[in-house]
């Protein structure tokens, strides 16, 4: 009588638990892992990460630990995200079970990347399903100190990979960065399913380097180009004519002599005769000088 009963009960709960599981949405799925997400890095699974002030505050603010880490998701959004989900709840994707997520911090657990560099994400799945992995970047200029909004991303994914292979219970989604970001930005990721009705959503805080200054470059000017420096003189140097000599500055003699020695005194170093050639010069014009008022005198005679 007892087996009977218990075939009995079994046999109409059976129908009852079916439907149950039916009704059930799906089990938990994923999230990234690397860069890592928000909701990994604050999880119980998180290791040091979780201990950090933001994934305490993210705890705090939810009011309960990130165990369901890998089921962060939204059932029929049919590709209406920014529909869906609210400004400023990106990261939580609206869902209050994960609203710590949302908190607009600076020190989220990050991961630093490149620009312009290949990217490899690691997407740890619990439960392998098909779909449309969805790759954003905020925008150059993103504030972290406000809420996440829809018009921090440009309005195109940079990456769209749809099924990648499942390897090691992770999905390898490789995609190239925008060449443009620096700073701390967040790497939005959807991932919208084909075998079931669901979309996931989470949050990877990165960082990329900051712009350095470009060093000047010092152009040196030939030496025939250089100014001069303070107390030269841009002039070239003119050639100094030497003075009288104190002897014929103080005679007033206007004699030939005088005149002679006065044009030997005055011209320019190398630039004419010698001082003895021309001192021999004016000997000569004496001596003619008096031969010809003799022969002037003998001729009257």
């Amino acid at each position: 009588m007892t087996r009977t009963r218990a075939r009995f009960a079994t046999a109409v709960a059976a129908p009852v638990l079916l439907a149950l599981w039916a009704a059930t949405p799906a089990a938990a799925h994923g999230a990234p892992t690397d860069p890592v997400s928000r909701v990994m890095a604050c999880s119980p699974e998180g290791g040091p990460d979780a201990r950090s002030a933001a994934c305490r505050a993210a705890v705090a603010a939810n009011g309960s630990p990130f165990t369901a880490w890998d089921n962060l998701r939204i059932a029929n959004v049919n590709g209406r995200d920014r529909q869906i989900v609210p400004d400023g709840e990106l990261c939580s994707g609206g869902l209050p079970a994960y609203r710590g997520l949302d908190l607009a911090r600076v020190d989220w657990p990050s991961t630093r990347l490149n620009p312009g560099a290949a990217l490899t994400m690691r997407y740890v799945s619990t439960i392998p399903h098909t779909g449309t992995f969805r790759l954003y970047l905020t925008e150059q200029g993103y504030d972290p100190t406000r809420p996440l909004s829809w018009s921090d991303l440009p309005e195109q994914p940079f990456a769209e990979v749809r099924d990648p292979a499942l390897t090691n219970g992770a999905y390898s989604i490789r995609a190239t960065l925008p060449k443009d970001r620096t700073g701390r930005h967040v790497l939005y990721t959807v991932w919208e399913n084909s075998s079931t009705p669901d979309t996931y959503y989470s949050c990877s805080d990165v960082v990329f380097p900051e712009t350095k200054p470009e060093p000047e470059t010092t152009t040196r000017k030939p030496e025939s180009a250089k100014k001069p420096s303070a107390g030269e003189s841009t002039k070239k140097p003119e050639t100094t004519q030497p003075t009288e000599s104190p002897e014929v500055a103080r005679s007033p003699d206007s004699s030939p002599v005088a005149q002679s020695r006065t044009a030997a005194t005055t011209s320019a170093p190398d630039s004419g005769p010698s001082a003895p050639l021309l001192a021999g010069g004016a000997a000569a014009v004496l001596l003619l000088t008096g031969g010809a008022a003799l022969a002037v005198r003998l001729r009257r005679r």
